[in-house]
């Protein structure tokens, strides 16, 4: 008598046998069963490796070979003495993510030595923590987790808040271990301050050049901070027509600054130049690791590595991927994504303890925490540069005036008004002059909407004031246009506490658009907390007063004050004209205190220049 089997349960009814110790022939082929199970980490000069595997009644068969069979789908391995010992699968598959991680050498798997926390969350996740290997870089990863606060090196020119100081720290201690790491601060926290802190104390260092690369609309951000903070430092831009051509070219500066657009397009040049240290501004620009833009930052030759977001990070694990990938070149073995990683998959164990493993090289501080670090009111400037059709647009006009105004003596005031405030207009937006300037790019709106943006991805509210309401409805339309939720007021909005209430309580509208004449006073809107002048050269008193808009009792949160200045207009040169004439401090407001009658010929060139 017999039994009859169906051969879809064979793999299963032999595995529970064998595991029952029957001696079991099928098809020819004798299994045994696995026994022993063993793992243990080694370490060399810049390398680990894992190895281990089970023994089968004598037989030891290497944890590659079982890997590779279970990736097969199989459900045995032969043995040396042509049995087959039965695959523990249940305990193998906890490993597989090692070999998308590492690479396989031999009877061993290998990996580098700054993947060391990243193995090390991963056995600890399946309870193999008695690695003595691991153990130790466990301890020097938590002591560098808990870097001490630093100052910064006499070259640097200012104070840093505590929270800074932390932030040095941790930079001083990435850089002392050969790691690159994320600095993903909230919005107004300082990163680009604590950076150039660091860059201060690597310039005594005489280290070879920086490359900073960001945004068109930061770029200017970085030449204006470094600056003011890191007067020693030698910055040279690197974009526009007259960029450097040859690597050589690179050992003239300390701070090169590009934008991501020209690192695509001279990739092949930087990628010819060893920088000392590469800098990512607004690095969620790679976080797609197929873009060429992602490519081209994976590229560069670089000792060292720094990304920067204000976008929170911690728990999107996908767009770390390709960030970190670029920060510290091999960290995630061959370049693809590990399955545990991938978008399309729900979060698992194995996720977390990646997570986990890169949070050391993650800061993120956001404004709740250090709040109590912060002044009440921090105000910034943030500069744009005009595009091509809206400089010559620009500077068409400047061009008119400068014909205009001649000679030494007074010019009338209604001709100073008329200059100052066309002007004013085109470098806004070039539609507020002439029908001509609708179809051209504004600069300034480009770079208010990324600011938008971003805070709306942080759940923030903000204020955008301006003194042009035809400006204000340019903004409408693209903030509509991008599904934000806004409100609007101007001197027509008749019913004013009702929108103030809508802004105030409804969690969907993040965006509030102010006429700076009609909402200067009157308003209390602390669900915002920051506050974006678009034509921040206006009456000092009236860009005081819509920042008492958020900033006033009741407010909790830190407040943040932006005004935008197209570099190389009449806006910025005001404001270099306001530290050495004071008269402009009561601004021009229509023709009140005759002010324009104060500016002389030489004044006007100065901001016709």
């Amino acid at each position: 008598m017999g039994w009859k089997l169906n051969p879809a349960d064979l793999d299963r009814v032999v595995a529970e046998l064998v595991e029952r110790d029957w001696l079991v022939t099928a098809e020819g082929k004798t299994y045994r069963r696995p026994q022993e199970k063993s793992l243990a980490v080694s370490s060399g000069t810049d390398w680990l490796e894992v190895r281990g595997g089970v023994e089968f009644e004598g037989q030891t068969v290497p944890l590659p070979k079982l890997l590779a069979a279970i990736r097969r789908g199989a459900t045995a391995v032969r043995l040396d003495d042509g049995t087959y010992g039965l695959l523990p699968r249940e305990w193998l598959e906890k490993f597989t993510v090692l070999t998308e991680l590492g690479e396989v050498e031999g009877d061993a798997i290998r990996f580098r030595l700054a993947q060391a926390a990243l193995l090390d969350a991963l056995l600890r996740e399946r309870g193999e923590e008695n690695a003595a290997t691991l153990a130790a870089n466990r301890n020097a990863w938590s002591a560098f987790g808990g870097a001490k606060p630093a100052s910064p090196a006499d070259g640097f020119v200012g104070e840093l808040r505590g929270y800074q100081r932390e932030g040095l720290g941790w930079l001083l201690g990435l850089r002392a271990l050969g790691l690159g790491g994320c600095l993903a601060d909230d919005m107004g926290l300082g990163k680009t301050v604590q950076v150039l802190a660091l860059l201060a104390s690597r310039q005594e260092a005489d280290a070879g050049p920086v490359l900073v690369v960001a945004p068109r609309s930061l770029v200017f951000n970085w030449e204006a901070e470094a600056a003011r903070f890191v007067p020693g430092l030698r910055v040279r831009p690197h974009h526009g027509p007259n960029r450097a051509r040859e690597p050589g070219e690179f050992g003239g500066a300390d701070l090169f600054l590009t934008t991501y657009g020209t690192l695509r397009q001279d990739v092949e040049l930087l990628t010819r130049v060893p920088f000392d240290l590469v800098v990512l501004d607004e690095s969620q620009a790679i976080k797609n690791a197929d873009t060429t833009t992602a490519k081209c930052a994976r590229a560069l030759r670089a000792r060292h590595r720094l990304a920067m977001t204000g976008t929170p990070v911690e728990n999107r694990i996908q767009d770390l991927f390709s960030q970190f990938q670029f920060l510290n070149p091999g960290l995630f073995g061959g370049g693809d994504m590990p399955g545990c990683m991938a978008a399309n998959t729900s979060p698992t164990a194995d996720a977390a303890a990646i997570g986990r493993a890169l949070r050391p090289l993650i800061l993120r501080r956001t404004k709740a925490a250090v709040v109590k670090e912060l002044p009440p009111k921090t105000e910034q400037t943030l500069f744009c540069e005009l595009g091509d059709e809206q400089r010559r647009e620009y500077d068409r006009l400047r061009d008119f005036y400068r014909q205009q105004m001649t000679g030494e003596g007074t010019t009338g005031q209604m001709e100073v008004l008329e200059a100052l405030l066309r002007l004013r207009q085109v470098a806004c937006h070039a539609g507020l002059v002439s029908p001509v300037g609708e179809a051209i790019p504004s600069a300034k709106l480009d770079l208010l909407l990324e600011e938008l943006e971003t805070l709306r991805e942080e759940g923030r509210k903000a204020l955008v004031f301006s003194q042009f309401t035809s400006l204000l409805r340019k903004v409408e339309v693209e903030v509509r246009n991008r599904g934000m939720g806004y409100c609007y007021l101007d001197g027509s909005t008749r019913d004013r506490g009702e929108v103030v209430r809508e802004f105030q309580e409804e969690p969907g509208i993040g965006v509030f658009l102010i006429s700076l004449k009609a909402g200067g006073v009157g308003l209390n809107l602390t669900a915002a907390d920051t506050v974006f002048l678009l034509d921040p050269w206006w009456n000092p008193a009236a860009e005081a007063q819509a920042i008492d808009r958020v900033h006033r009792i009741g407010q909790g949160q830190p407040v943040f004050a932006y005004r935008l200045i197209a570099r190389d207009t009449v806006e910025e040169k005001v404001l270099a004209l306001q530290a050495r004439k004071r008269e402009l401090a009561e601004a021009v407001v229509g023709a009140e205190n005759g002010f324009a009658a104060t500016l002389t010929a030489a004044d006007l060139r100065f901001l016709l220049g």
